[in-house]
């Protein structure tokens, strides 16, 4: 297993209307995405066979792709079309092509998957109750300087969010929560137990009854957090960031607060897009300044049993990395206790 063998986002599908181009990088990788002919994604490798331009710089031409340098055209599967100082006589040649990639849409996202050689299929990730009848959702797109590991595990840990996001969300209290906390089958399972009011600004309107919250969270390989809250009827939040790794050192986070607040779903649509952007500005800036002391001294961590999370979030990924599966990782459940 491989992370080429994933599907990731790529970019919205609205960002793609028919005759653009966008130039995006997923793990190293140059890519040029466009429509074809038939209105289906296309990404190729962002470089012209000819001379080495890039792709991303040229012109969609009826569904096919053309070379800003010297005007080569490439079709939905990379090949060469046509050759402008080759005349009208020129036949395209099958053996010489640009390299492409499988393409899926799903919940208004376009993703793509690199790998030719697959360990076995897998699905993207079905976004909770996107665009279904009395749910609304919010979507945020944020680039982080750090690596997909560290944004994920920040996404779903507590004890940060009191000292990153005081008042907007949490304060420090010093409050006992337990968190119940299982790895199995590639991913992370954490359920939370007492939490009540700590939820900062909004915690009168999400919960006003003070009833004991349903807060689980859980990351799936390879790079998928997602946040449930349910404080009751018409009181229930999704947090969904699907972390996407351009090079080492910068992710691109696409993010789905997907909420259903009853009769307050669009009034309270502002409210909700203006505090995710917030809180997630405040991440950016402290894995920024993580990422810039692990660039300095290294990925030397120091943990306690609060930090299980991220423990087994790391085990996953370091399986992937190694070209390994970690779904073959022993099953681990852990009860824990500690202060917010």
């Amino acid at each position: 297993m491989k992370f080429e063998d994933f599907w990731y986002i790529i970019a919205l599908s609205k960002q793609l209307p028919p005759n653009k181009i966008l130039q995006r990088t997923l793990l190293g990788e140059w890519l040029a995405i466009f429509r074809d002919e038939n209105g289906k994604a296309v990404a190729l490798r962002d470089r012209c066979m000819h001379r080495n331009s890039r792709l991303s710089c040229g012109k969609v031409r009826q569904g096919k792709i053309q070379c800003p340098y010297h005007g080569w055209i490439y079709d939905n599967t990379g090949k060469i079309m046509a050759v402008p100082s080759e005349g009208k006589d020129f036949q395209p040649l099958s053996t010489r092509q640009v390299k492409s990639y499988q393409t899926k849409e799903q919940d208004g996202y376009i993703y793509v998957q690199l790998s030719d050689n697959k360990s076995e299929e897998f699905a993207p990730f079905a976004m909770p109750y996107y665009q279904e009848p009395g749910w609304e959702t919010v979507r945020v797109i944020n680039r982080f300087r750090n690596n997909v590991t560290n944004c994920a595990e920040n996404f779903i840990d507590i004890p940060h969010t009191a000292f990153v996001h005081p008042g907007v969300f949490r304060t420090s209290r010093q409050q006992p929560l337990k968190m119940s906390v299982e790895r199995r089958n590639g991913s992370t399972f954490v359920e939370y137990y007492n939490e009540t009011t700590n939820l900062g600004w909004y915690s009168r309107f999400l919960n006003w009854k003070g009833y004991e919250i349903r807060h689980t969270d859980s990351f799936h390989m390879p790079n998928i957090t997602s946040v449930e809250y349910d404080m009751g009827p018409h009181r229930r939040l999704f947090i969904t960031s699907q972390s996407i790794p351009e090079t080492e050192n910068s992710t691109l986070v696409y993010t789905d607060v997907t909420y259903n607040y009853g009769i307050w779903n669009k009034i309270a649509r502002p409210f909700v897009h203006w505090t995710a952007q917030h809180i997630i500005r405040q991440d950016i800036k402290i894995l920024d300044i993580q990422g810039e002391a692990i660039a300095k001294y290294g990925s030397h961590f120091t943990n306690t049993p609060a930090d299980t999370i991220h423990v087994f979030v790391e085990s996953i990924r370091n399986k992937i990395a190694a070209g390994e599966d970690p779904r073959e990782l022993p099953e681990r459940s852990v009860e824990i206790t500690f202060w917010v």
